[in-house]
């Protein structure tokens, strides 16, 4: 065989795997779409309906009424973790405890309808309700634990960093006014608001979504069972379990994906051997990822971003560890491990239904959410997609002689940045 042959079935085979990766994360987009565009309208909703002006006034200790407050608070503020910490610090910057912002930081990436349902639909029912059974867990410990290591002179300093930093510190999602939901629930203008949220959303997490859905199509295809089992023990009784809540955090925090994007990596690990509390502690793990670790050292400095990663780490696997053995001692651990995460083929079935109605009502969606702001309160992150209230923005800036507005100083970091760049060329 000469050596141009061989160059030519290796690259045949690269390509072979590349379209049979592409062709698996597909088929998990298209066994979860139904669910994605159900998750998100109903966001949408909540974030068009749900006032949150009592947020800031009543977080003020991390006392259990306060954590409960801020868990509700969170849950009906989904978002992607950029936003969600842009809000978080908002919080602080208004005044609340700074545990309890953190509180609302996990309820508001975890606790959250389409992260539950996703996992429904691609892993199981019984990762749905490790979501929440295991995100209470992780909210209480982060509570108990967070009044013993977020305080003192670290907590001083990342305190006067908030204040330094200044800004405007609203935040960007709806605020609709308590008494009125049940008027503006009746008018267009209100579902309006409801689509461009949902619109938003979708757009602002679309990266984390693809890099998701591709990532775990490779991992799935190309990754060999054995290589999990290097990384994942497995065998090995109490160690095992403790081993792979452990490590999950770290495969989180390189593999750079966060939100609803990190539950089809979580399911090719399921698939390629992490145990039931591995993959639990993995898709809490989506607010230590890398690029977020050092938005934490810029918003609060570099010691409580290291504060806050190793308390994050600990809680994250605390609750997958215990979440597995609840769930152990309720016989509800799945035993059967598909040899993929989806069908590879498309047929006429329920699913196939339901996404073709969650297309027709995303049609709908885009539609309505065009006709929304008549009067330009609301404004596009330029760089994450997210709608933005101009009137609470987190972030804005004066680029030749216009104000742009963002989700988060994250976003309006990067796109200074990439102004900057452009501008020296």
């Amino acid at each position: 065989m000469t050596a141009a042959v061989a160059a030519a079935l290796t690259a045949a085979g690269v390509l072979t795997d590349v379209g049979h990766s592409l062709r698996e994360a597909f088929f998990m987009f298209w066994d979860t779409l139904w669910a994605l565009v159900l998750g998100f309208a109903l966001s949408g909703a909540v974030q068009a309906f749900v006032s949150r002006d009592q947020m800031r006034r009543r977080l003020g200790d991390h006392r259990p009424a306060a954590v409960a407050r801020a868990s509700v608070y969170g849950m009906v503020s989904s978002s992607c973790s950029y936003a969600a910490s842009a809000m978080a610090r908002s919080l602080v910057a208004r005044g609340a405890d700074f545990v309890a912002a953190m509180v609302f930081l996990f309820a508001s990436t975890n606790l959250v309808v389409e992260l539950g349902i996703v996992l429904l639909v691609l892993i199981g029912w019984q990762f749905l309700v490790a979501e929440f059974v295991g995100g209470a867990v992780m909210i209480v410990l982060l509570a108990l634990l967070g009044g013993l290591w977020l305080r003192g002179r670290v907590l001083v300093g990342a305190l006067e960093t908030v204040r330094a930093s200044g800004s405007h510190d609203e935040t960007s999602h709806g605020d609709a006014d308590a008494g009125a939901w049940r008027r503006r629930i009746r008018t267009r203008a209100g579902w309006a608001d409801a689509a461009g949220y949902t619109m938003g959303d979708l757009t602002m997490l679309r990266r984390e979504m693809v890099i998701g859905f591709v990532v775990a199509g490779f991992l799935t295809e190309l990754v060999p069972v054995h290589v999990w089992s290097d990384v994942f023990l497995r065998g090995h009784g109490v160690w095992t379990s403790l081993e792979n809540v452990v490590v999950a955090p770290l495969v989180a925090i390189v593999s750079f994906v966060c939100s609803i994007g990190n539950v089809p990596l979580a399911a090719a690990l399921w698939t390629g051997g992490s145990s039931f509390g591995g993959v639990v502690a993995f898709v809490f793990a989506d607010l230590v990822t890398l690029p977020l670790l050092l938005v934490y050292r810029k918003q609060y400095g570099g010691r409580m971003a290291l504060r806050m990663l190793g308390l994050f780490w600990l809680v994250m696997s605390a609750a997958g560890l215990v979440t597995e053995y609840l769930f152990r001692a309720a016989g509800a651990v799945p035993v059967h491990r598909s040899g993929t995460v989806v069908g590879d083929t498309l047929r006429w079935n329920a699913t196939t239904g339901l996404d073709i109605a969650a297309i027709v009502v995303f049609v709908l969606l885009y539609l309505l959410s065009r006709r929304r702001d008549p009067a330009g309160r609301f404004a596009t992150d330029p760089m994450c997609g997210m709608q933005v209230d101009t009137t609470h923005a987190p972030a804005r800036a004066d680029v030749a002689g216009e104000t742009v507005f963002f989700c988060s100083e994250h976003c309006r970091h990067r796109y200074l940045e990439r102004a900057g760049a452009q501008a020296g060329r």
